[in-house]
């Protein structure tokens, strides 16, 4: 159940001796469990492990799954745990462990055979059983021309198809491909695009190496979301939740003084009014309400423009009709929340300033959300273009602008209309 796996995984997590709480468990829940765990938890139970548990689990994986393992273990421990597995399959993990694991042939496996277009479908259900029976997995099968990938043979096809008046490339599917070397985010976008079940893996010379499923993948998108969080938030990926205070600092420090230095630049702003805050001090109480509606409405605007950004939707070259749909929808927000906002000071200080107060704070709360669905846009393509990753930094840039020139707004026209 759900909570039952939530609560071993933790359970795992949290353990001074992880490979102790993992080995405990039945042997025949190790692979579901550990390819469940998140990647920080996976280093560390394989780390912790002794020679023989880990000849023990890996012995129960195929090849793909092996070199997975094995990427979190030192050379020695590598060629220790190689040593124990049968010759066929050490040099499918040798071949799959020579590759970039977040390239396309670092997520392929080895699970499809090849026939050649002329086959017939008894030779072809004779080379799938073999592999069935070697292996004990269901192979995706390739059509090929001298080598040359033409598609893919559904497996239903050997089951329906008329033998005596049909050949087998009367089912090819076409078969979406891949060259090896191409990263993983490539390797999305081609799912992205085709929507298919498996992609070819293809070399140099378009020779077949391997095979992705879908299946594969959702593991890395998993961990694509997580990378995307923490670099919204200024915090490293490979930091995990279970960290000692130590190295939390060292990971986060760096950000926390780039962020303190851009607070200075609004605190900055505010002290140049300082007389008008002193003079009409139920400023202060709205400066947090102008900012902290500016910082949301950036963010918003920066979420969107990043998401277009990396499904290829939007760059600086075509991004003029995002900047101006941004700063229209903040202008339209600002008029909305500025209403409300404005109602509010009119109420509580009317005997003092009338519907001034009001109407500066309704003002700048236009100007602010204006203000951020402008820099909110454009920050993002602006990263984006000078090769920077846009979701990394472009938070503080944006909330920066909306701070220095809320406040700027504000208290100026404060300034300008109250005294």
């Amino acid at each position: 159940m759900p909570s039952q796996l939530r609560d071993i995984r933790e359970s795992i997590a949290t353990s001074p001796d992880p490979s102790d709480s993992f080995t405990d468990l039945p042997r025949n829940e190790w692979r579901d469990l550990f390819f469940a765990l998140p990647e920080d938890v996976r280093k560390r139970v394989v780390a912790d492990m002794s020679r023989s548990q880990l000849n023990t689990f890996v012995t129960r994986l195929d090849p793909d799954e092996v070199t997975d393992v094995l990427e979190h273990v030192d050379e020695e421990a590598r060629e220790t745990v190689l040593a124990t597995l049968d010759s066929e399959r050490r040099e499918k993990i040798d071949f799959l462990l020579s590759f970039n694991p977040e390239s396309a042939a670092g997520l392929m496996n080895l699970d499809f055979v090849t026939v050649d277009g002329s086959r017939e479908f008894d030779e072809v259900t004779e080379r799938v059983r073999r592999f069935e029976d070697r292996t004990g997995r269901v192979p995706t099968i390739f059509i090929t021309d001298e080598n040359k990938l033409l598609g893919e043979l559904p497996g239903a096809a050997l089951s329906v198809a008329d033998r005596e008046r049909e050949t087998i490339t009367d089912y090819i599917q076409e078969t979406p491909h891949i060259r090896y070397d191409r990263d993983d985010e490539a390797v999305l976008e081609v799912f992205r695009e085709n929507r298919e079940r498996t992609v070819a893996v293809l070399d140099e010379e378009d020779d077949i190496l391997g095979v992705i499923h879908a299946d594969d993948l959702l593991m890395m998108i998993e961990e694509a979301r997580g990378e995307t969080l923490y670099e919204f938030s200024g915090v490293a990926e490979e930091e995990s939740v279970l960290d000692s205070p130590a190295e939390k600092v060292r990971r986060r420090y760096k950000w926390l003084i780039l962020n303190l230095g851009t607070a200075f630049m609004a605190a900055a702003v505010v002290g140049l009014f300082e007389s008008t805050i002193a003079a009409v001090a139920i400023l202060a109480a709205y400066m947090p309400v102008v900012a902290g509606m500016g910082g949301n409405a950036g963010t918003q605007a920066m979420a969107v423009t990043v998401r277009g950004i990396s499904l290829d939707e939007v760059s600086l070259n075509t991004g003029k009709r995002v900047v101006v749909n941004e700063v229209v929808a903040g202008a339209i927000n600002g008029l909305i929340t500025g209403a409300l906002v404005a109602i509010i000071a009119i109420a509580f200080s009317y005997g003092e300033f009338g519907i001034l107060l009001g109407a500066v704070i309704g003002v700048s709360m236009v100007a602010n959300l204006v203000i951020a669905g402008f820099f909110g846009a454009i920050t993002p393509l602006l990263l984006d273009r000078i090769g920077y990753d846009p979701a990394t930094s472009a938070t503080i840039f944006i909330t920066t602008a909306t701070d220095v020139l809320g406040f700027f707004v504000f208290l100026g026209l404060a300034q300008a209309i109250l005294l």
